[in-house]
């Protein structure tokens, strides 16, 4: 079982056990009520993560860092190919009209173009703005007024539309650039009388502090609030993960590390997971689709080693094999499967972390006969490579967890916000615990409220919203940021989410 490999070699190797130094604070009577986590990455003196194309470039111009699909075949991408087409769009970008500051909106399904569009965008000195490929005009409008942004870049002819009719009142109109109409070469082409060292040298006046994004949040309680996260904030989400998930990112064994990102990149988790792919050079797949019958095909193509998607994708993939077990006459075998996988996997964790002795004979010889029956098709649906994930939005259950270890793939729980540059805690990839959602984000802190409520303290958490002054001081007080969300925290630190304040 390669992901167990992993994580007994991860021991040996770096010592993950003592890797963060975690630190609880308890009430009078005892009851831990706040968390805090050493950082692993220290915040940059200088620069931005407009820096990372570059640094690959100059450190290891062969390195694949990105995969491109095309007519169904995933060509590699170098670190100098694709530090060469962020420049080229960049200058595009400059001589569009682009001045350091600017908002650039972009209205995108999950793509290679929108990893060039980020990273050009900071070339250039701006900022983005994400947005859904599928938000209304009404949203769009709002979003795009509120913002500033000068241009728009969409994908398609529909999100053009979109963006017409939505500011079609407005006093003055962003210019527009759609991908699927070569926004990309028309770029490149404007930019061709752009000197690299105009695009170098907004790129270093970038800092920490300067603003990366205002990305929006969902509106549920009344018009989207921009979470603005500058270059510091996305370091040190991305940065400290990276070190963190040392399995993941740096001990897979036999196999080239790579993951296919299919989260939309206007969410920040998915923004986060590929700047930190790219940091440490893993190789990076885009899908435009989180539907189970369409990703499954593209995983199967490209053979990831680790994923990132929330609870409903693992669920689907748990149902759709039962569901295909039930149609060939083998739906009791599943349920058979299912059960064993939860009790052999809490008895192989507890092994683990040394507070048991792990399964016995009989355990391990029904888990050989499961997993040439169920668990292996499992791992084929996911390319065959899978073995590690990580699961956001909302709590996992417990026993679907333990069900997806059994057969050779561990998912790291996590739980965090926009205005937590994504995580905030992670489940620590030498200390599984099923049901939590982990231990704060290296250089973070959580605390639990008199009234449950979990506050977030940090270098990921977001300065302000966006021309909101108001929203922002409802919540945040002396760096903490107050979430709404209610939890507890165990002896050990690890946080549970109990529901909403």
């Amino acid at each position: 079982m390669g992901v167990r490999r992993d994580l007994k070699r991860a021991r040996r190797r770096t010592g993950l056990t003592a890797r963060v130094g975690i630190e609880t604070v308890a009430d009078g009577h005892g009851v831990v009520r706040e968390v805090r986590a050493a950082p692993l990455a220290p915040r940059p003196a200088t620069g931005s993560t407009a820096d990372i194309p570059f640094t690959n470039a100059a450190e290891a111009p062969d390195a694949v860092v990105l995969r491109r699909e095309r007519q169904g075949t995933w060509h590699p991408v170098t670190a100098a190919a694709f530090a060469r087409e962020v420049t080229a769009v960049a200058k595009g970008l400059i001589a569009a009209g682009l001045r350091p500051g600017d908002r650039v909106a972009v209205m995108s399904r999950t793509r290679y173009e929108w990893s060039v569009l980020d990273f050009a965008i900071w070339s250039a000195g701006g900022v983005t703005v994400p947005v859904y490929a599928t938000s209304s005009a009404d949203q769009v409008e709002w979003i795009v007024r509120d913002s500033g942004a000068r241009h728009v870049v969409t994908e398609t002819p529909e999100n053009t539309a979109t963006v017409t009719a939505a500011t079609a009142a407005h006093s003055e109109h962003p210019r527009l650039w759609e991908i699927d109409a070569g926004a990309l070469d028309r770029l490149t082409a404007l930019g061709r009388d752009v000197s690299d060292e105009e695009v170098t040298g907004r790129r270093t006046a970038l800092t920490p502090d300067s603003v990366a994004t205002i990305c929006y949040t969902s509106g549920t309680t009344g018009r989207p609030k921009g979470c603005v996260l500058t270059h510091a904030n996305l370091h040190a989400e991305a940065a400290n993960t990276v070190e963190l998930l040392h399995p993941i990112f740096k001990e897979v064994t036999d196999q080239v590390a790579s993951t296919l990102l299919f989260l939309p990149l206007a969410h920040i988790l998915g923004r986060t997971l590929q700047i930190a792919c790219l940091t440490a050079r893993i190789e990076v797949g885009h899908f435009p689709s989180i539907k189970p019958d369409e990703l499954r095909p593209a995983l199967k193509a490209f053979r990831p080693t680790f994923l990132v998607g929330v609870p409903y994708l693992f669920e689907k993939i748990h149902d759709t094999g039962r569901a295909t077990a039930e149609r060939i006459g083998r739906g009791a075998s599943f349920e058979r499967a299912h059960r064993l996988a939860v009790r052999f996997g809490a008895a192989h964790l507890d092994r683990f972390l040394g507070r048991g002795k792990g399964p016995g004979p009989a355990l391990y010889a029904a888990w050989a006969l499961y997993d040439l029956l169920v668990y292996r098709r499992v791992r084929k649906e996911l390319g065959g490579r899978l073995r590690y994930a990580i699961s956001g939005g909302s709590p996992l259950e417990r026993d679907l967890n333990l069900f997806f270890y059994t057969a050779g793939i561990l998912i790291y729980e996590g739980y965090g916000l926009t205005e937590t540059t994504a995580a905030a805690t992670v489940v620590p990839p030498l200390g599984p615990r099923p049901g939590t959602v982990g231990l704060p984000v290296p250089g973070t802190a959580v605390r639990i409220a008199d009234d449950g409520e979990v506050h977030i303290k940090g270098g990921i958490v977001f300065g302000s919203y966006w021309n909101n002054p108001d929203a922002s001081r409802q919540v945040l007080s002396d760096g903490w940021f107050a979430t709404g969300d209610l939890g507890s925290l165990d002896a050990d630190g690890y946080l549970t989410i109990t529901g909403r304040k």
